[in-house]
């Protein structure tokens, strides 16, 4: 993020998150591109190896922006499998079902009391969407059960070949190191402010009445999108009126 001094204006700040979900998106690309460079391999192991090798860098890095990443694969791609999920997770803090880590770790379905759900993965949001539209797709914020036990947004894009759906590739990312990235920025706006999403669910605010989570409906004086990325500024405080709002797919 760009140092925003005192003052900035919503635009700028808009423009400041549009650019870092812009690189993100980004990132997505090429790892979608890559796994279909050549031959895809699809037994269980061969395409872990590959995967690893493309989001564990990321997830290595010193505070990184990503909790997780990975590739979830369309039913029966995988030989043998009808679900299989090649997903890392970064260093974790403490939690009450999980603890703690140290460096990446590859996600066992096996281990997680809550994954039964993902039976039916292709029903959910993160997977149907971008499977449908064949574009990339953010997810949230909602709360991850499964394996961060907090407030993160999914970004997912399809992986596709031959006119066919090989899966999806994904990134996870706490909404708490959102707001190391992008508080300060909202700070810098004059009055309250909310980042949400395409339905109006506050991602982040500087509105004290106002939690993660929370849906804005008729609140907000001035709406102001962020460009290249599905979310919005919010400037809070009075009531609104014809607030349209974008869609979540990119």
């Amino acid at each position: 993020m760009p140092d925003l001094a005192s003052g900035a204006t919503p635009s700028m700040v808009a423009a400041a998150v549009g650019t870092l979900f812009e690189r993100l998106f980004a990132q997505l690309d090429e790892w979608r591109i890559q796994l279909v460079d050549g031959d895809v391999e699809t037994t269980p192991g061969r395409l872990d190896e590959r995967v690893r090798a493309l989001v564990v860098p990321l997830l290595s890095e010193p505070d990184p922006l990503l909790i997780g990443a990975g590739f979830i694969a369309a039913p029966e791609f995988v030989r043998g499998r009808d679900v299989h999920f090649s997903w890392w997770l970064g260093p974790l803090e403490a939690n009450p079902v999980f603890g703690a880590t140290t460096e990446p770790t590859k996600l066992d379905l096996a281990t997680r009391n809550h994954a039964d759900y993902l039976r039916d993965f292709r029903s959910l949001e993160w997977y149907r969407v971008p499977e449908s539209t064949h574009r990339t797709h953010v997810t949230g914020p909602y709360v991850d059960h499964l394996c961060a036990c907090d407030y993160i947004i999914t970004v997912t894009s399809p992986v596709e070949a031959g006119g066919t759906t090989l899966g999806v590739v994904g990134a996870d990312i706490f909404v708490k190191r959102l707001e190391h990235e992008l508080l300060p920025a909202l700070l810098a706006i004059d009055g309250p402010v909310s980042l949400i999403n395409g339905v109006g669910r506050v991602m982040m605010s500087t509105d004290p009445a106002l939690a993660v989570g929370d849906v804005l409906y008729t609140n907000a004086v001035d709406i102001v999108a962020c460009p290249g990325a599905p979310f919005a500024l919010a400037l809070t405080g009075k009531t609104a009126s014809n607030i349209t709002l974008g869609s979540n797919t990119s």
